[in-house]
């Protein structure tokens, strides 16, 4: 699993992060996509063979700006993990 972070330019409102979210959701891969307009940006979780740039044509097909981009790997944490010792 793959943990992109996008940046964007141009969401103002709570409106504009269901908009981006509605829109990354259809990507065929998308597991989880969460905006936040206060940082500007835009974080997903999907399968490792997304294509990027189908995530960044539906951000701008919805009237927003695409900044930049980044991936890393993804790690799901649980509720306990904090009392796992290393």
């Amino acid at each position: 699993m793959n943990k992109i972070v996008i940046k964007v330019d141009g969401m103002h409102c709570g409106m504009c992060e269901a908009h981006v979210n509605d829109a990354v959701r259809k990507v065929k891969g998308v597991n989880k996509v969460n905006s936040d307009r206060s940082k500007g940006e835009v974080v997903v979780i999907a399968k490792e063979d997304i294509n990027i740039k189908d995530i960044k044509d539906a951000i701008t097909k919805q009237g927003y700006r695409v900044i930049s981009e980044y991936n890393e790997p993804y790690e799901k944490k649980g509720f306990f993990d904090f009392l796992r010792k290393k």
